[in-house]
């Protein structure tokens, strides 16, 4: 039996025993109502049955555990030789009144759940399309990333990265988009595929920079064209990374520096003269600073957006990302991003102001194998 039908069979499992007890309810009751004094009704309280089988179960088990109700209403009726008694009579109307209150509520339920189910479904088609998942090995590197959405239900947002192959070695980018909502990920998606495509046509960062300016402004300029276009622009911190030179390029379009993790210690890297935000009118990428850090086997980069570092706490203290990472700089990429999602979590207290995302990149000296063409 494989992991998805042994869960499907325990869910089953629950789902009976959870059943057990509006049906326990209601011989409970049944009972106590008979051998309770005649003074004293329990009848009425049968309605609790359908109620508590609405929370588990859908609209067809919930109107039949309804029903059995109704049945024991009538039972207790028949039994104390009034179930023809105005009395018992609304009691009955009453218990079915309800009860098919409960089944309708049941019913629109289960229609908002599915579909809530089919958006959640539409949401992970989507964020498999625009933000593909990092591969673990690329190059001489091994990578892990983990994105944490600031809407609710949603897992996508107006944050961004990406990894390719290019001549000059494994290329990054990290970055985010001003603003929220539907045209933030619009945005993003335009950004990927542009990367996606430039990455491989530019011999160095800022030609690539300059090639996503170009890109992003007419993007702006022919489907944004509100009146906040103008103020629309995306952060973003490019590197470059040979497989067989221990350095690491990068250029920053106004994006927040990385942190490098090395002998047992978590620093920034050094000042990047960011350039301009994407968007806002970077015209020559001759003026772009590329700066380049020495970057070993073993070494770690973190990269991330500022939703990381200005998640707050209940006293509105922000994430100190960089002297929480130094507790775990020996960790591999995938172990020590899970520790910093687990401790950021834990700061914000799950809610975010903004998207959040980070990649962890080591380098380890080994070439990864190819990959397989599907």
């Amino acid at each position: 039996m494989t992991a998805w039908n042994r869960g499907f069979a325990q869910a089953g499992r629950t789902s009976r025993l959870l059943l057990l007890i509006p049906v326990a309810l209601i011989v409970l009751i049944t009972v106590a109502d008979i051998v309770a004094p005649s003074d004293i009704v329990l009848g009425p309280l049968l309605v609790i049955a359908p109620a508590i089988t609405a929370w588990g179960e859908g609209p067809l088990v919930t109107g039949s555990v309804g029903a059995a109700a109704m049945a024991a209403q009538a039972f207790i009726g028949w039994r104390s030789g009034l179930l023809l008694s105005r009395n018992v009579l609304v009691q009955l109307f009453a218990l079915a009144a309800l009860s098919a209150l409960i089944v309708i509520l049941s019913v629109v339920r289960d229609r908002h759940s599915r579909e809530l189910a089919r958006v959640r479904s539409v949401a992970e088609a989507a964020q498999r399309v625009l933000l593909w998942p990092l591969p673990s090995r690329i190059g001489t590197l091994r990578l892990s990333c983990v994105y944490l959405a600031a809407e609710e239900e949603a897992e996508i947002g107006g944050d961004l990265y990406a990894a390719a192959r290019s001549p000059q070695g494994t290329r990054v980018v990290i970055g985010d988009v001003r603003g929220k909502g539907l045209p933030a990920i619009g945005e993003a998606a335009f950004l990927l595929g542009a990367f996606r495509e430039a990455v491989h046509q530019n011999a160095g960062l800022p030609a690539l920079a300059g090639s996503l300016e170009r890109s992003l402004s007419r993007y702006l300029d022919d489907f944004e064209p509100t009146d906040e276009a103008g103020e629309r622009f995306v952060t973003a911190l490019l590197l470059e990374i040979p497989d067989d030179d221990p350095v690491v390029r990068m250029v920053s379009c106004g994006h927040l520096a990385p942190l490098l993790l090395r002998s047992g210690r978590a620093v920034s890297a050094p000042d990047l003269a960011p350039a301009p935000p994407l968007g806002v009118g970077l015209t020559d990428p001759g003026e772009v600073t590329v700066a380049v850090l020495p970057f070993a086997v073993d070494d770690t980069l973190l990269l991330f957006t500022d939703g990381v570092v200005e998640a707050r706490d209940r006293d509105g203290v922000f994430y100190p990302l960089a002297d929480r990472v130094a507790q775990w700089v020996g960790q591999l990429p995938e172990a020590l991003l899970r520790r910093v999602q687990r401790d950021l979590l834990d700061h914000a207290g799950g809610r975010f102001g903004d998207d959040a995302a980070l990649i962890a990149i080591r380098r380890t000296g080994e070439q990864a194998p190819p990959a397989r063409v599907r």
